[in-house]
């Protein structure tokens, strides 16, 4: 199992025979695997060389004895998913390149057609896996291919510099944990707003290629997607999504308290978090389960609030918050 690692087979094999021992001399292990002890020694030398084997004291004949193999192992492990990431970089790259050759001089490759669910969620994880600077959302509820929670591609990219945009349709927000997983998401680095309706699901990756499901709704068969290359259909996309941007709200997790407003009022991080699912349209009940409190706790919050703010409607409450830059 370790040869995709340097280690061969007969090494592992002895190599697992001398932890089996603790310590052993060669003769010892030749009568153990059934080897001649020129074989024997040979495999020593060899594993010797990789850090798995020293003799157990400094006499000319002291026994062997294995040692971890974790440190060792460990790097060369680590050398060989190094290898394998940046072959997976390189082979997304290429792909990308031939699908824009055949695009170039096939109209018919423009437009490529994805069936199924796994299919869907495949593609999507590929794409997010050689994003290099921007990945944008529209979050629809009842995802087709993809729940948040096991989006966990986003969070690796995220990790290597990647800008993550997303809108999320506001009956998102009201499915369990819907509310946790997109804090989650924003505090790794998410940019979030949110919108009381999308007109479509889609993700567009480094502003040249966009998915977007073809089926409508749950209930009609098998989801489908278009992946689409560049073209003028992409930058029509690319303008919705810009257009809706600037439309929706925006949703953050806990903020930091805030310099004073003009009345000396300073948000603490509660506060401002309360505020920024409030602005965001989230109904108090699903704040409440957010926040860890009762609907009424989260209603008099509010209630106080709109005091200090001088406004008794939610609309007016909601302007006072933009205004005093309270989130």
């Amino acid at each position: 199992m370790l040869d995709v690692i340097g280690l061969t087979p007969d090494e592992e094999r002895l190599y697992r025979c001398l932890v089996q021992l603790t310590t052993a001399r060669v003769g010892e292990l030749a009568e153990r695997l059934g080897l001649p002890s020129t074989d024997i020694l040979a495999q020593l030398e060899a594993l010797r060389g990789k850090g798995l084997v020293l003799p157990a004291g400094p006499e000319p004949d002291a026994p062997l004895r294995p040692l971890a193999p974790d440190v060792p192992l460990g790097e060369a492990l680590l050398r060989r998913q190094e290898a394998l990431e940046s072959a997976r970089a390189a082979v997304t790259q290429l792909t990308e390149e031939y699908r824009a050759g055949m695009r170039r001089h096939d109209a018919g490759h423009l437009v490529e057609v994805v069936t199924g669910a796994r299919a869907l969620r495949e593609r999507l994880r590929d794409l997010q896996n050689g994003a290099r600077s921007e990945v944008l959302w529209f979050c629809r509820a009842n995802p087709l291919a993809m729940p948040g929670q096991e989006n966990v591609e986003e969070f690796d990219a995220l990790a290597r510099g990647v800008r993550y945009r997303a809108i999320y349709e506001r009956g998102m927000l009201l499915e369990p944990d819907a509310l946790g997983d997109v804090e989650q998401g924003v505090r790794a680095g998410e940019q979030a707003r949110v919108l009381d309706r999308l007109p479509v699901r889609l993700a567009i990756v480094d502003g040249r290629t966009a998915v977007c499901p073809l089926v409508p709704e749950r209930g009609s068969g098998e989801p489908t997607a278009a992946v689409i290359g560049r073209s003028q259909l992409l930058d029509a996309l690319l303008a919705l999504f810009e257009s809706h941007w600037l439309m929706a709200t925006p949703l953050g997790p806990a903020a930091p308290p805030v310099a004073p407003d003009g009345d000396g009022h300073r948000p603490d991080p509660d506060e401002a978090r309360l505020l920024s699912l409030f602005v965001a349209g989230v109904p108090d009940k699903s704040i409440a389960s957010q926040l860890g409190v009762s609907r009424r706790t989260v209603q008099r919050r509010l209630a106080d609030l709109m005091a200090l703010a001088g406004v008794d409607t939610r609309p007016g409450r909601a302007f006072q918050v933009a205004r005093r830059g309270w989130i």
